[in-house]
């Protein structure tokens, strides 16, 4: 089983920055094709955020994010990030790790202008609020 855990998030004001952080546990080794970053404003739909691709590198952000969020992960595999920079208060939601890996249960997918990906495993969740 994989277990991703999240971290780092908090309250800041607008124009501030958070880094979040994802521990992920994965003792049978299985293979992953991306991870990623998606979110649950208040009272709105879940949309992503970022995705990396294993394979490609690709990487891809929801347009709202473009330029002040950086996604990234450590050499060994054992932590994907979230780099916030210039906080808005529209940023403040639930930010969930997540990942497709094989094996697997059935994926979701999720998508919203300009960048889709699917996933089987995700967090709890970090809470991340900014203030005007």
């Amino acid at each position: 089983q994989v277990q991703l855990v999240e971290s780092g998030g908090g309250s800041v004001q607008a124009g501030g920055s958070l880094r979040l952080s994802c521990a992920i546990s994965n003792p049978a080794g299985y293979t992953y094709k991306s991870l990623s970053w998606f979110r649950e404003p208040p009272e709105k739909e879940p949309e992503p955020v970022a995705v990396l691709y294993h394979d490609s590198g690709g990487i891809y952000y929801h347009k709202s994010v473009e330029g002040r969020f950086t996604i990234s992960q450590d050499s060994a595999t054992t932590t994907l990030f979230l780099q916030m920079n210039s906080l808005k208060p529209d940023d403040t939601a639930i930010y969930y790790c997540s990942g497709l890996f094989s094996p697997g249960g059935p994926a979701r997918v999720i998508s919203a202008y300009g960048i889709a990906f699917n996933y089987n495993y995700w967090g709890q969740g970090t809470q991340v609020t900014v203030s005007s």
